[in-house]
């Protein structure tokens, strides 16, 4: 099986605010830059939707391993949260509804198709990728002024 590498980040100027992503697909000795920004949004929104975006590009069944600096990302899977929304009717512990379900659901969606592992990564530290996708995510925001 074929294997790719993905960092993302999103980024938020208030939050709610304008927001912007970004995320690096890496192939063999490929690399694609990809982003985008929306006017009204939150930082989750931003970060689950970088993920969302690069495996959106991503065309047949891969080994994906994905870096995000985003704990909500990452814990969801590593921490099994969305396995018991699941389970809830897309419920928390508390009862209450998810927030951003729809994302959500697309993002699990692809967890059929691909075997991805997800990774936690610290933010604004030394890593060049991540470093790379929160520049990424915040011209995404500045196009957006």
């Amino acid at each position: 099986m074929e294997e790719i590498t993905i960092y993302t980040d999103g980024a938020c100027s208030g939050n709610p605010g304008p927001g912007g992503w970004g995320a690096i697909l890496m192939y063999k000795n490929i690399k694609k830059e990809i982003s985008g920004g929306m006017k009204e949004t939150t930082n989750n929104i931003m970060e689950l939707t970088a993920v969302i975006e690069a495996l959106r590009l991503v065309k047949f069944p891969c080994k994906i391993n994905i870096y995000s600096d985003s704990a909500y990302v990452v814990n969801a899977f590593l921490q099994g949260w969305i396995y018991n929304w699941l389970k809830k009717n897309w419920k928390t512990a508390d009862g209450s509804p998810v927030k951003n379900k729809e994302l959500w659901q697309e993002l699990y969606n692809f967890t059929k198709t691909h075997d991805i592992t997800f990774n936690k990564v610290k933010g604004h530290s030394d890593n060049e990728f991540n470093n790379r996708c929160d520049e990424l995510a915040r011209n995404a925001i500045d196009e957006l002024k």
